[in-house]
């Protein structure tokens, strides 16, 4: 019986094709997002507020990283 083993990627490496059902619909990672730059998140179990201080942190940057072209 083949046993699948899976291991989260570190910095600097590929990151695994999933799909996800988000608050903005379901994605298909990395086919939704060819010659786009993406930014992965991480974080705890729980949320705790230092990570929702950078998500609402990065959420507020939206206008900048659209003027960026990003």
């Amino acid at each position: 019986m083949e046993q699948n083993v899976f291991s989260m990627p570190r910095i600097g490496e590929e990151a695994p094709e999933f799909k996800a059902v988000t608050t903005q619909g379901e994605i298909n990672f990395p086919s939704d997002y060819s010659g786009s730059w993406v930014i992965l998140f991480s974080h705890p179990a729980d949320f705790t507020p230092v990570c929702t201080s950078e998500f609402m942190t990065f959420a507020s940057m939206e206008k900048q990283f659209n003027a960026a072209n990003w």
